[in-house]
């Protein structure tokens, strides 16, 4: 992954096998971002580079994050439960997202469209991180799939360690499992994930 802001710009973020080449979602919305990066920066946020892409901080915390797909791009809001959204532009990134957090964008003219509500949703935001205000926690209960449940009473060392997880971790392993479409698919994951978890890493982690 890049770790020089520049580097998105010119090349992506450096996660796939498209880095650097013409293929690269940063290349193909380059305008758009780049116009969204400049919003950002005026609005007086910092800007720093997280996970490989351009993240946007105040205050000590994470605002937004731009991010490029290859049919959209994007400007993710952190604490999006905290937002109004008056214009209607927050949508979620994905069915297991709990919040509306996202502005998605399939061209770059829509960034200059909305530029006015984009600016105002960043001070928004900006606002909440400098009296340090948080979205509530909602307690979540994890519906374990059978076939974990099963693995855990036969192996007590998994379940010591998939418990010892942050509720985050946990819930990555979750919605692995609960993908698979057959009961042996989500046996094979977890026999390959077991090393993961007893290292006390997600799903998504290597």
């Amino acid at each position: 992954m890049i770790t020089d802001i520049e580097d998105f710009f010119a090349k992506g973020c450096g996660r796939c096998n498209r880095f650097a080449t013409e293929a690269c979602s940063a290349r193909k919305w380059l305008p758009g971002l780049e116009r969204l990066r400049e919003i950002c920066r005026s609005a007086g946020l910092v800007e720093t580079v997280k996970w490989g892409h351009p993240c946007y901080m105040h205050a000590g915390r994470n605002i937004v994050l731009i991010g490029a797909l290859q049919g959209d791009f994007r400007l993710n809001f952190f604490h999006a439960a905290l937002m109004k959204d008056p214009d209607g532009l927050l949508e979620r990134q994905g069915p297991n997202t709990q919040n509306p957090d996202s502005i998605r964008f399939t061209s770059s003219g829509q960034v200059e469209e909305r530029a006015t509500s984009i600016r105002a949703y960043l001070l928004e935001a900006m606002a909440y991180a400098e009296a340090g205000i948080l979205p509530a926690k909602v307690p979540q209960t994890l519906e374990l799939p059978d076939e974990l449940v099963d693995a855990m009473d036969a192996d007590p060392e998994l379940a010591e360690a998939f418990h010892a997880l942050t509720p985050g971790r946990q819930r990555s392993y979750v919605i692995h499992l609960s993908s698979a479409k057959t009961a042996a698919t989500r046996v094979s994951r977890i026999e390959r994930a077991r090393s993961n978890i007893l290292a006390g890493k997600g799903a998504n982690e290597r």
